[in-house]
């Protein structure tokens, strides 16, 4: 697990090493283990190690092939290393040392770009071909490792994380206005935009092929998700499949030369991982964050899980360690947290920085629980608002309106207001709409809708927790390992009917949940449907209290800490007259919609929390 950057210059200049070791340091949290520097006339590449998989020198990065033809920066695990050098050892390929990075290097000069479809892991990576003067960036399929790029009259600079493409004097940091617009609307990124103006994400799944002096092509997608109907295997094979997937799938992220660790939420996901894996690891460490609820009040006086958690840890006898966080734990991490995010996406996070700086304590690699709900249908209160449908415009209609989660959308324009007017007419729902672009499905009953929905949020939802899980783990030189999405698993996982999945489905039909009323409310609160088949794998290796609970996201009780003890915070920093999103949101709108939640009056958790991650990364990013 690392940190690459690089810089090909589009005039033919020299990299200089100076700039190249200016953007590797800003990400030197990715790789305290070592750094390189590579260079080769208008190509630079750079690296920072973090040592997994053989500690010794010998996986130093950038890595050159035997020949002198391929430089490799590379960041990632690909879990399945070992049969692929088997396979290319067969072929006469000798290796020089026992990490992954050098069979991605010895794959890819063989087998070109096929060689990533073989891969089963997380990665990214940047490979210059010294004989046809090409740079090939890659991402795995997932989006679990990012990879940032962009463009200039003289330069295209690439990197793990924005800040090392900010560290390059060619850049010049200003605010994406219609990313803002993009943000407040769904609360995460939907499109490659980012919050910096001219700085985009590699799409997961995607190769990035160019010359130095040629135009910079699209990004060439070589994956997609595809859930489907029409699987003919019966259930009880489903299950004993499952099973033996999960099983390796777990097995397969062990693969480490350093101390390996697991979140335990108190939750089926993570309980079923640390029940595994804690079969090869005795004694593993395990972590949880837990909130203290002194000051919490209604549905939040349950967001604790540590009880759980710890019920789990003595079933599995697991070395466990926990964290309590509170109101103040927000405040004091705000601007670091900024730093490290870049961008913010999908909710509150910083528990997430705080459980990863604790585990980061005791172990390098940490194996977590992230994946899991997208893939089986852990969200069914989400899916039911959109099962009944005329046609896909109607579908988009529905499922557009309920993912807007900032703002109401009669109120959106008068918010806006300050942004040019190119921003101001951005079509979000045309942005929501283009997800569903390379999914071809026939849409003719409500479980086609359904998975509709779970490729939406696949690509999206998903993509943002993964965004956010790399970078605050990362922050702390800790490698997050995501076993549910093992390629094997993914695969039987997307072709799993709904039925299997989601339990309600036919009551909700029947019932219309497309009218959300007193008799289909139970569908939207806390639930024991979705996920039924996974549940029932889980519960072979997990306490069934936990395998068939209530599902429950990780969150702090923050809609009462924003009236209370976190109050005077948030007014200090978003209706100061000196905020800085005054600058991009009419402050009038701003402080109605921010009083709506202080008084009580409405629900605006998300909001505020949005609007504190906007006003801390313009301090941080636009100083």
């Amino acid at each position: 697990m690392c940190g690459i950057v690089g810089v090909v210059s589009r005039r033919g200049a020299a990299i200089s090493p100076v700039l190249l070791k200016r953007m590797t340091d800003q990400i030197i949290h990715r790789g305290p283990d070592g750094e390189g520097i590579w260079s080769d006339g208008a190509v630079g590449l750079g690296h920072r190690r973090l040592s997994i998989i053989d500690l010794t020198t010998a996986g130093h990065q950038p890595m050159v092939s035997s020949d002198g033809r391929y430089a490799l920066s590379y960041n990632g695990e690909v879990y399945n290393y070992r049969e692929l050098r088997a396979e290319l050892e067969a072929l006469g390929h000798t290796f020089r040392s026992q990490t992954d990075s050098e069979v991605v290097l010895i794959a890819l000069a063989v087998w070109g770009k096929s060689a990533i479809l073989r891969f089963n892991g997380m990665f990214s990576f940047a490979l210059w071909d010294r004989s046809e003067k090409k740079m090939l960036l890659g991402r795995d399929r997932y989006g679990i490792k990012p990879l940032y790029y962009s463009k200039s009259d003289n330069f295209v600079l690439f990197a793990s994380e924005a800040k090392a493409i900010v560290a390059h004097p060619d850049y010049t940091t200003r605010l994406d206005q219609e990313a803002l617009v993009e943000y407040l609307t769904f609360q995460n990124m939907f499109s490659d935009r980012t919050l910096f103006e001219g700085i985009r994400t590699l799409p997961p799944g995607h190769t990035l092929e160019f010359s130095p002096q040629g135009e910079l092509p699209s990004p060439v997608q070589y994956w997609d998700f595809h859930f489907r109907e029409g699987e003919k295997a019966s259930k009880e094979e489903l299950v004993e499949e499952l099973d033996l997937r999960l099983r390796r799938a777990v097995s397969r992220h062990l693969v480490s030369d350093v101390e390996v660790g697991a979140l335990l939420s108190g939750g089926m996901d993570s309980g079923t991982l640390v029940a595994l894996a804690s079969k090869e690891l005795p004694f593993m460490r395990t972590f949880t964050g837990g909130f203290d609820l002194s000051s919490a009040s209604g549905m939040e006086l349950a967001f604790d899980e540590r009880q759980e958690a710890e019920h789990m840890s003595a079933v599995f006898k697991t070395e466990h360690y926990e964290m309590v966080m509170k109101a103040g734990d927000m405040e004091r991490v705000f601007e670091k947290l900024a730093w490290h995010l870049e961008e913010p996406r999908v909710g509150q996070s910083y528990p997430n920085f705080y459980v990863s700086q604790l585990a980061s304590k005791f172990c390098t690699v940490l194996l977590s629980g992230t994946g899991g709900d997208e893939l089986f249908g852990g969200y069914p209160w989400r899916y039911y608002r959109a099962v009944v449908n005329s046609s896909f415009d109607d579908y988009v209609d529905k499922y557009y309106e309920y993912w807007q989660r900032l703002v109401p959308a009669h109120r959106m324009p008068n918010l806006l207001s300050p942004l040019d007017q190119g921003a101001r007419s951005t079509s979000t729902r045309d942005i929501f709409a283009s997800v569903f672009r390379q999914h071809s499905s026939e849409l003719s009953k409500p479980e086609d809708y359904v998975n509709h929905s779970l490729y939406f949020e696949a690509k999206t939802f998903l993509q943002g927790l993964l965004t956010m899980e790399d970078k605050l783990s990362m922050a702390h030189s800790l490698e997050t390992r995501v076993p549910f999405l093992d390629n094997d698993l993914v695969d039987l996982a997307m072709r799993i009917p709904v039925s299997m999945k989601l339990g309600n489905l036919g009551e909700v039909i029947r019932l219309n949940e497309n009218e959300v009323g007193p008799k289909t409310q139970k569908h939207f609160s806390k639930t024991r449907d979705g996920k039924l088949i996974l549940r029932e794998v889980m519960g072979r290796h997990i306490p069934q209290r936990i395998s068939q609970g209530m599902k429950q996201g990780f969150s702090a009780p923050d809609a009462s800490w924003f009236r209370g003890d976190s109050i005077h915070y948030v007014r200090s920093l978003l209706l100061s007259k000196n905020a800085r999103i005054h600058e991009y949101l009419n402050p009038t709108e701003t402080r109605s919609l921010i009083e709506d939640h202080l008084s009580g009056r409405e629900n605006r958790r998300l909001l505020i929390w949005s609007l504190l991650s906007i006003e801390w990364w313009l301090r941080t990013y636009l100083n």
